[in-house]
């Protein structure tokens, strides 16, 4: 094999040039005292690399707050060696990386020069354990840098990462892998992030950094760590901790992880029901509308003055995707918004394009639908689910899918009998669930969302026996700002289209604050 900081050297891309007439983000001192600027507009970290790095490259370029996707990056990194490496643009991230022997292994297993033909299955990777193979971690390490890297290369705009708390197996290396890079700021969601500051301060440290893993059924704590001097040797480049937000659905999760240094993080997003992905179920008893999907009412909305008298940094986020909605997210004393489905969207996205043409094809038609189904994930958390043809969102093309768990992302840990772990998803086959302790009403509807989010960005499993995974795409449920932007770019738009529409009604003022324009 060639010697990897010497094969593809490429020149960086240019970085590029502001959109003319666009509004300037406010500048504004960065949240905790870091220095670190706030943007306006943070894009969201959206499915299995749909937020890419080419989407948050295009918006820190262009002064807000780019966020690439840290769940599954081991396995998007071995399926793009695996397809040949189009453009080289892993390779020469991995050239920079400070192990080049755990580069070498790597390339040597996933990469395939010229691709590996169209119906042949992916190799698998190792699966997420409490103790992850050392193979699976150098994955997720490797994933996770060369993604903020490319987001990162030739300016000195802000990158974000994306992690959800439920996915906590990979979160140590996940983040390690970012921060190498030089991650500017960690999001993350999905539950209750209190652990993610003593991770990066101990990461930032070069020391062991660990977080508490949910067993169901566990007995004793247990952990998910990972050892930098471990897996890089005492020669450690140096490593700055990155700003952390926390998203919330409500102002009392974020009074509990203010109240604590040690869990406090340096800002929120507030992230209402609407919002894309997974969101928090709906507070007290579930109850369901005409439609199968969840009621939520005033106890699920953050109280804003509550907010605001933390006194940390915050975004809004859930139908903020309007210049309307910014002004009267920055209004309410928010520094700007959180906004998915319009970068979701755009040309820009990590979304293969049939995907997206077939999607926008609805919307054009008035005819695009977002379901939240309270069923579709194996977290229990609802998840948004976009109504296409061809795919899972139907209910014959998820009743002819076979029920497998193959990258097991959110395999649950539980404590077996005889003490040892044991790991378990209500999306694999009903009778292993069973054998395993899992209750046969858990699996009724649960879809495969890591198999199908992969599927989303053109890297669908290709089985042995012919089958190919379908896709499964979520978005945000409120759609008025892409309804507006399919008007005006009628065959698609860039995310610095998205950008400049998201602006239109907020300016700087002398002061350098962000205000409404009245």
């Amino acid at each position: 094999m060639p010697a990897v900081a010497a094969a593809y050297p490429r020149p960086a891309e240019p970085a590029p040039a502001a959109p003319s007439g666009a509004p300037e983000p406010a500048a504004q001192p960065g949240p905790g005292g870091t220095g670190r600027r706030r943007p306006v507009v943070i894009q969201g970290g959206m499915g299995v690399a749909v937020s890419g790095w080419r989407l948050a490259r295009q918006v820190s370029t262009a002064g807000h707050l780019g966020v690439v996707s840290g769940t599954a990056m081991d396995a998007v990194l071995s399926r793009v060696l695996q397809d040949g490496d189009p453009g080289g643009h892993y390779r020469r991230a991995l050239a920079h990386f400070p192990s080049q022997a755990m580069v070498e292994r790597v390339l040597g297993k996933y990469f395939i020069e010229g691709g590996r033909r169209p119906d042949t299955p992916y190799k698998p990777i190792p699966k997420l354990t409490l103790q992850t193979a050392r193979a699976g971690q150098e994955l997720g390490v490797l994933g996770n840098f060369a993604e903020v890297w490319l987001a990162k290369e030739g300016h000195d705009g802000l990158v974000g990462i994306n992690a959800l708390e439920k996915v906590q197996m990979a979160t140590p290396t996940a983040l390690f892998g970012a921060m190498l890079a030089g991650v500017d700021y960690v999001l993350m969601g999905a539950g209750i992030p209190r652990e993610i500051p003593a991770l990066l301060r101990a990461l930032a440290a070069g020391t062991p950094g660990r977080i508490s893993a949910d067993v169901a059924g566990g007995t004793l704590r247990r952990h998910v760590e990972v050892d930098p001097v471990d897996l890089l040797g005492e020669d450690l480049p140096a490593l700055v901790r990155p700003d952390f937000l926390a998203i919330v659905s409500v102002d009392q999760l974020a009074s509990y992880l203010h109240r604590d240094p040690d869990i406090r993080p340096d800002g929120f997003v507030v992230e209402r029901p609407p919002a894309g992905g997974h969101s928090a179920p709906p507070r007290g008893r579930m109850q369901l509308d005409e439609h199968g999907e969840p009621v939520y009412g005033a106890r699920d909305e953050a109280n804003l003055e509550k907010m605001a008298a933390l006194g940390l940094p915050f975004w809004l986020a859930g139908a903020f995707g309007t210049p309307e909605r910014v002004a009267e997210a920055v209004a309410s004393g928010a520094v700007g918004v959180q906004v998915g489905t319009l970068f979701a969207m755009s040309t820009d996205s990590g979304l293969a394009d049939g995907v997206r043409a077939q999607m926008l094809d609805r919307l054009r038609a008035g005819e695009l639908d977002v379901r939240n189904d309270p069923r579709a994930s194996p977290t229990g958390f609802p998840f948004k689910v976009a109504t296409l043809e061809g795919t899972a969102s139907q209910v014959e093309v998820y009743e002819a899918r076979p029920r497998l768990c193959d990258l097991s992302y959110l395999r649950q840990p539980y404590e077996r009998e005889d003490g040892e772990i044991g790991y378990r998803c209500a999306s694999e086959p009903v009778h292993m669930y069973l054998k395993k302790g899992g209750e046969p009403e858990d699996t009724v509807g649960r879809k495969c969302l890591c198999n199908g989010l992969m599927a989303n960005i053109g890297l669908g499993q290709h089985r042995k026996d012919g089958y190919v995974e379908d896709t499964l795409v979520t978005l945000g449920q409120d759609l008025e700002g892409a309804q507006v932007l399919i008007q005006r770019h009628p065959e698609g738009w860039t995310a610095r289209q998205a950008l400049s529409y998201l602006q239109e009604a907020v300016a700087t003022s002398a002061s350098g604050r962000l205000v409404a324009i009245a």
